[in-house]
């Protein structure tokens, strides 16, 4: 038996263990008849293809981790140390971890929070050192009234002693870019010049940016000319199609395919997260629809 029936026996199996699942459509293409070669067809190579499991509550992390395998996807994204020995089991990469933020709000703009930051980034960088991995999430939080300056000095004291234990640990940290338009009213990290700034100052190979590409166009569009522009700052991307942050085809404005053709002729390395949230009731084919879009 070839290894291509060995997986989608695998599947099977799974799937045969998650009858509530199936039966909610989640992982109906795995049952299909259509099964075939070119559904497992090797990918490119050219992009890392890592996923979040927030858009996949009705998966545990063991089923996410079986699927994701499946097709090509080599991480889970927005795990912690609790996650970690479920993606070890099932050799999945953690290519953005967290655990040591407060909450999207709650940042390092604001020095109020800086001494529970700085206490919980502190624990959390040994372990993800420890367990082999290289990134680390943190967001700037609200702004509060503050200005751009006032933010940018709040981060910079903020992260710069924890920028020093990274480097010690080969950890970066990466503050993700969200939009303050529609989803994160009055988050303040939601410019790409706003994140390239903060990281100017820093001045760490230690500290990079997450560049979520919904939130992105969303807020300034030109995602094509920002990733070429400011690819030494970027550490890692999600996926979302716009508007409405589901699936990355052709029911929404971007073209996804050229936006990945860019984000690999930069020499990128890392890892692009889809973090789409499905409406088709095939969740699991539109994950693997997206992969195969990104697939350049």
């Amino acid at each position: 038996m070839n290894n291509s029936q060995n997986r989608r026996s695998a599947i099977k199996n799974l799937i045969a263990g998650t009858a509530a699942i199936t039966a909610s459509g989640m992982i109906s293409s795995f049952t299909s008849p259509a099964d075939n070669e070119q559904e497992f067809a090797p990918l490119k190579g050219n992009i890392n293809h890592s996923v979040s499991p927030w858009c996949y509550s009705e998966l545990t992390l063991d089923q996410l981790c079986e699927v994701s395998k499946s097709i090509g996807i080599k991480g889970v994204d927005l795990c912690g140390p609790k996650d970690w020995p479920t993606l070890q089991k099932h050799g999945m990469y953690s290519p953005m971890c967290n655990g040591a933020e407060i909450n999207l709000t709650d940042g390092f703009g604001d020095k109020q929070f800086h001494a529970t930051l700085q206490k919980n980034y502190t624990e959390m960088i040994p372990l993800v050192e420890k367990n082999g991995y290289t990134n680390l999430i943190c967001f700037s939080g609200s702004r509060r009234g503050k200005s751009d300056e006032e933010g940018w000095k709040n981060c910079e004291e903020g992260l710069k002693p924890l920028v020093a234990l990274a480097e010690k640990h080969k950890v970066v940290l990466c503050m993700e870019l969200l939009n303050s338009k529609i989803d994160h009213k009055d988050y303040q990290c939601d410019r790409v010049e706003w994140g390239v700034e903060l990281a100017k100052r820093i001045n760490s190979e230690n500290f990079k940016l997450l560049f979520d590409i919904y939130h992105m166009q969303i807020m300034e569009g030109d995602i094509i000319r920002n990733i070429n522009d400011y690819h030494k700052y970027i550490a890692h991307f999600h996926t979302g199609g716009i508007p409405g942050r589901h699936e990355i085809d052709d029911t929404q404005e971007l073209y996804y395919p050229a936006v990945m053709k860019a984000i690999a002729a930069t020499g990128f390395k890392g890892y692009v997260g889809q973090e789409f949230v499905p409406k088709e009731k095939d969740k699991i084919g539109s994950l693997r629809k997206a992969i195969q879009i990104c697939d350049v």
